[in-house]
């Protein structure tokens, strides 16, 4: 769904130039200066705010809440534009913003060099049908997705992915190879997934590393995410001293692990770890 749809207006822009910023209360006070004619106020399901929409001549801009709080004063001016209020449930309206962003990120970053290799995808769909025997339906992330083969691979099992990544160059690549689909992935920061969106089934993070001792807090920080935000997760590496820091890590969260050699994918994912709860 797009947010013309939502907001029932023409073309509409968000404030935020990118989803990564949707955490920031500074564009709400952007939003809150703009000389408007015209307001809309967006809620959830729960009737929390979630976005407020001003029109300034012609063009409407949003600001989002679903990644922060919203202001008391978008209630105050709401009240001056005597605007209407729309309701959608919030989870249909962050599939709309990833959407937004995801086209407009294609509009402004060329695609990364193709990454993938041939059966790296029947690999994945091996492994993860071998870990988890009813994926079918799950809600899943992908974190560190890069160019989205384990996203096309949790689709192909029936699950439903919700993917990020930090490069915006191999985002690009995925979704114009189809691997990754708009309305299910985030360029962010993958240390502050949870600022982002909510828990899932199921997470996977494969092929995680190279970790060493320059970057290992900022490893520690990802995989902390993916746990906190997943009940079951499956993790991959190429060695196992990298595994054995992730076994820590899950250790360190309270989580149960198997840990396992594996011949699938010898490159990426020699070693895995699956943590439970």
């Amino acid at each position: 769904m797009l947010l013309e749809d939502i907001f029932e207006t023409g073309h509409i822009g968000c404030i935020e130039p990118t989803f990564a910023d949707l955490t920031s209360d500074y564009f709400t006070a952007e939003l809150l200066e703009l000389e408007a004619g015209e307001g809309r106020l967006l809620i959830g399901e729960d009737e929390r705010p979630i976005a407020f929409a001003v029109r300034s001549g012609d063009q409407w801009t949003a600001a989002s809440f679903v990644c922060r709080p919203c202001r008391p004063e978008i209630f105050g001016r709401m009240e001056e534009l005597g605007g209407d209020i729309y309701q959608e449930p919030q989870q249909e309206y962050l599939r709309a913003l990833m959407e937004y962003y995801s086209l407009r990120l294609c509009g402004q970053v060329p695609p990364a060099p193709e990454d993938n290799r041939p059966g790296r995808q029947e690999m994945i769909v091996a492994l993860l049908r071998e870990v988890w025997d009813d994926i079918d339906g799950r809600s899943c992330i992908d974190c560190c997705c890069g160019s989205g083969v384990v996203s096309a691979a949790l689709r192909e099992c029936g699950a439903y992915p919700i993917a990020y990544d930090n490069d915006p160059g191999l985002i690009a690549l995925g979704l114009a190879a189809g691997r990754l689909v708009p309305d299910q992935v985030m360029h962010i920061d993958a240390t502050l997934a949870a600022s982002y969106i909510g828990p899932a089934d199921l997470g996977v993070g494969l092929m995680m590393g190279d970790i060493s001792s320059f970057n290992r807090g900022m490893w520690q920080q990802i995989v902390w995410q993916l746990l906190y935000l997943s009940e079951r997760t499956l993790l991959t590496t190429a060695t196992e001293p990298e595994i054995r820091l992730i076994e820590e890590w899950c250790g360190e969260m309270g989580r149960t692990t198997e840990v396992f050699g594996h011949d699938a994918d010898p490159i990426y994912d020699a070693w895995v770890c699956v943590a439970r709860q």
